[in-house]
């Protein structure tokens, strides 16, 4: 099974409209959104909840008032100010680590797993659908986006591909979003921080070893940039696989909980049917041992 991950340098450059858009494309697939922080490929995908669980990704401090003797070296070991005055654990500042247990001559402290998010799965029509959602002021996003990937595998039957909408950026998230992917799609704008973001994730892809591909979209609103994208691409070796012209219509059919493809736009429908024709050509290009 084929793992495509879709990833931006920012978010709203249309990866989740992509994603929503292929789902309805391609057969033989599973889904997942990997943006944890702020998901809504659920939206469009419109699915029924199958299983809904708690996530603990982070430990805290705790205290018992009954052993502990008040000798304050838990307060003077935190280097997060996590230890009041009143040596009492403040659960915003915890990080965790576990410093104030190793101190403690009482054995006063332990570290008890926290609540950090909740994981869902759901049946859709388009195929299985795996997503999270990090609680507010939550850490691990990375944890969370790994817990949702292995979700699937639950749920796995004789699917043949899995798309993935990353998260933005190029953080803990995003490299949990691609790792052990089979290839990363990268969707940007044809703008001056476009292009740099485009540049940033592009070198996320390479560290990891992560075969990457580049969507344009909305390429003709700047003609010149777009043109600069691609020599950049071109030259440091991202084949660019999509060229997605900017259309009002997308935006009200998005209004309206509706991809491009349900909405009719035969115009951008096209091309995005073009997209994933020339990735998995790109795909099995790859597979081909050399000679």
């Amino acid at each position: 099974m084929k793992q495509i991950v879709f990833i931006s340098g920012k978010g709203g450059t249309g990866k989740s409209t992509l994603v929503s858009s292929l789902s309805i494309l391609v057969r033989d697939k599973m889904l997942a959104d990997c943006d944890v922080d702020a998901p809504n490929l659920h939206i469009l995908l419109k699915g029924k909840v199958l299983t809904k669980n708690n996530y603990f990704g982070a430990k805290e401090a705790v205290i018992d008032a009954a052993v502990c003797v008040k000798c304050g070296l838990c307060r003077e070991i935190c280097r997060f100010d996590a230890v009041s005055e009143k040596l009492l654990i403040i659960p915003v500042k915890c990080e965790g680590c576990g410093a104030c247990k190793l101190v403690c001559p009482q054995q006063a402290i332990r570290l008890e797993e926290v609540k950090t998010g909740e994981t869902f799965v759901a049946g859709t029509p388009r195929g299985t659908f795996s997503h999270a959602l990090l609680d507010i002021g939550a850490e691990g996003s990375g944890k969370l986006v790994t817990e949702v990937r292995k979700k699937l595998r639950d749920y796995k039957r004789k699917e043949k591909w899995v798309l993935i909408d990353g998260s933005p950026g190029i953080g803990c998230a995003v490299i949990a979003s691609i790792t052990g992917a089979d290839a990363a799609v990268v969707v940007c704008e044809p703008t001056k921080s476009g292009k740099s973001d485009l540049e940033r994730v592009l070198g996320v892809t390479r560290h990891f070893g992560i075969p990457a591909f580049v969507c344009i979209n909305k390429y003709d609103l700047n003609p010149k940039i777009t043109l600069e994208i691609e020599d950049l691409c071109r030259s440091k070796g991202f084949p660019v696989i999509g060229r997605i012209p900017f259309d009002p219509s997308i935006i009200k059919a998005l209004q309206e909980f509706k991809t491009p493809v349900e909405a009719g736009n035969k115009a951008v429908t096209c091309e995005i049917e073009g997209i994933w024709t020339r990735l998995t050509g790109e795909i099995k290009k790859q597979e081909v041992p050399d000679r």
